[in-house]
């Protein structure tokens, strides 16, 4: 099966890199303590408190924008979207066997971590699918009212990480900041409506 060109082995090699690049992406977060918006930052948050690891508390937190997918979207790009999130889930809480981040800058892991992981979830949104959560809704909305993807989620990350700045002292959420509005710049100056004919593929995954 097709879609927007794709051929199915072209849009599983897409998956598997924009996972992989998020996942990396949210690596250098971790590594620097730093959050993010969204439903990573909520899952980084909650990792502080709880005894569950961050892929574990992702994907649970995902589950009600998984099921606002099979709702709102098509069953192809829920389904897509569940494995895009449980991958992020598994490379995340697993990377550590592979890497290791002996001396590392916060900075450098605010701007490198935002921008990796909008670089994974612009590749995804490309061949029509997301990691869930607030990805979900921007993309539905940017099909209904014509607001740019970028934008929209670059307001729910700020505000989230805002609201989150009691547990956070003036420089990490300066950081964190900074990362949000990497991840979204991404967005904001790539994925716009109706460039590649986005308008019509998140239209078609509504039918």
């Amino acid at each position: 099966m097709k879609h927007r060109g794709h051929s199915r082995k072209e849009n599983l090699i897409a998956i598997l890199t924009g996972t992989f690049i998020v996942a990396q992406g949210v690596f250098f977060l971790q590594q620097a303590h730093l959050l993010t918006g969204g439903t990573t930052g909520l899952a980084l948050l909650l990792t502080h408190f709880v005894d569950f690891s961050f892929g574990q508390l992702y994907f649970v937190i995902n589950i009600p924008f998984y099921i606002m997918a099979w709702c709102r979207m098509n069953r192809r790009f829920a389904i897509s979207s569940i494995c895009c999130g449980a991958l992020v889930s598994v490379m995340t809480d697993n990377l550590h066997h592979f890497v290791e981040l002996s001396q590392f800058d916060r900075v450098y892991c605010a701007v490198m971590g935002g921008m990796l992981m909008g670089l994974g979830m612009l590749i995804l949104f490309r061949h029509n699918t997301s990691l869930g959560g607030f990805n979900v809704l921007v993309l539905y909305l940017q099909e209904k009212f014509g607001v740019s993807a970028g934008k929209l989620q670059m307001g729910i990350d700020i505000a989230i990480l805002v609201c989150s700045y009691v547990l956070m002292t003036p420089t990490i959420l300066m950081l964190s900041l900074l990362g949000a509005v990497m991840l979204n710049l991404v967005l904001a100056m790539n994925h716009k409506p109706g460039r590649y004919n986005d308008g019509k593929a998140v239209a078609q995954a509504t039918d």
